[in-house]
């Protein structure tokens, strides 16, 4: 008799970015670090489609067009963005919970001030969820924090840190925190069709 044994892989369908890392959709996910807006980027140019960018209105940095391309490829660049930018701290998850219930577009991202609490976060994957049954996309939540991160209740915490050298860009990603997989890292080196990512 064959016993089935469990585990710790997901059963969710998911966003394979990098060629070998997934994020389940459906989902919230978060990254922090120096260079968490290059790994929103990355998911960018791994998916097809618009994309929301949810940034408070008072934000003093702002995407430049010319560093999105060398990142997401031509395939998905910034054409697709969508930027919507509340006034008021507490619309800017109140916009991402309605972007995901909506399943209209594939990927949201929110640069937030500060990671949110528990309760908030367990409401973003439930409207991601109902975002799924609901629309067209199975929607993919990303939020992005500042310093070392730390919302609770995510399903994935990344960190992401430039490791530059003359001759290329490089980047260390770190996965801290995954329900279906270990902690891990990477050194991250390429362009957009072809990644080198070697586990270090």
């Amino acid at each position: 008799m064959t016993i089935p044994l469990l585990t710790r892989s997901s059963h969710r369908p998911a966003l394979r970015f990098l060629g070998a890392l997934d994020l389940p959709f459906a989902r919230l996910h978060e990254c922090a670090g120096p260079a968490r807006h290059s790994f929103a980027m990355l998911l960018i140019g791994a998916l097809r489609g618009p994309v929301l960018w949810i940034a408070p209105a008072w934000a003093s940095d702002h995407l430049n067009s010319d560093g999105i391309c060398p990142l997401t490829g031509t395939e998905n660049g910034p054409e697709t963005l969508i930027f919507i930018t509340p006034d008021r701290r507490e619309d800017l998850l109140w916009c991402m919970e309605e972007a995901l219930r909506s399943g209209t577009v594939p990927l949201i991202i929110a640069d937030l001030p500060e990671p949110p609490a528990l309760t908030p976060v367990r409401r973003l994957h439930l409207a991601a969820e109902e975002g799924a049954a609901r629309g067209p996309h199975r929607p993919l939540g990303l939020i992005l924090t500042p310093g070392e991160g730390g919302a609770p209740g995510v399903e994935t915490r990344w960190h992401m840190a430039p490791a530059h050298t003359p001759e290329a860009s490089c980047w260390h990603l770190t996965r801290r925190r995954a329900r279906t997989a270990p902690p891990a890292a990477w050194h991250l080196t390429g362009q957009p069709g072809a990644w080198a990512l070697k586990q270090t």
